[in-house]
């Protein structure tokens, strides 16, 4: 996976996609901020979710953004996706490996280095470690601090991809302790001042 230092953000969908999102994304990608576009709809049905996913992922072709499929290979497949983002509680690395083949795969290691260990070992494309800072997305169950960015960063080159309430206050925190992304949704998207295109100007 090559690395684009200036596109250091893995964009996370919001949980519900209304019909001015398509718009938005458009300017959020015209920056070219973005690497990773994650499609997180929990709620949805699998139909919803496919006619999405296709809309979202013609777009993402277009700004040259790897399109992911929240927790489901099989989605990601149907969807010929570039690769899904797999939690401890989702299908196995090893299974989503023979049904997507050599797509991108990146797994959620919480706060965990044994975690980490073990996904590493699996050929994760990317390891998700987290939360760094409260987070308005998900209830946080994991904390994590810098130093254990540090310890991972001693024992892997797999890219490690920041999680949990980053914003234009703290994030280069994260990015001088070496994550090589920071996964990012409510600032962008539920941001109660600015609008999705500003508020992505603030990372720089």
């Amino acid at each position: 996976m090559r690395i684009n230092k200036k596109k250091f953000i893995y964009l996370i969908s919001p949980s519900k996609i209304n019909k001015s999102f398509y718009q938005d994304l458009i300017k959020v990608l015209q920056q070219k901020k973005v690497s990773f576009f994650q499609l997180r709809l929990k709620k949805e049905t699998l139909k919803k979710k496919i006619i999405i996913g296709e809309k979202i992922k013609k777009i993402c072709k277009r700004f040259n953004v790897k399109f992911l499929v929240n927790d489901n290979a099989l989605i990601a497949k149907r969807l010929n996706a570039d690769g899904c983002h797999l939690g401890q509680k989702d299908m196995n690395i090893v299974k989503a490996r023979k049904l997507i083949g050599d797509k991108i795969i990146g797994v959620t290691c919480h706060n965990s280095i044994k975690l980490a260990k073990i996904a590493i070992k699996n050929k994760a494309d990317y390891i998700a470690l987290g939360a760094f800072n409260h987070s308005k997305t998900k209830k946080i169950k994991y904390k994590a601090s810098t130093n254990l960015l540090k310890k991972v960063k001693k024992i892997t080159k797999t890219p490690i991809v920041a999680v949990g309430g980053i914003n234009s206050n703290n994030y280069k925190k994260l990015l001088l302790n070496k994550a090589n992304f920071l996964a990012i949704s409510a600032y962008i998207w539920n941001n109660e001042k600015l609008i999705p295109a500003e508020a992505i100007k603030k990372l720089k």
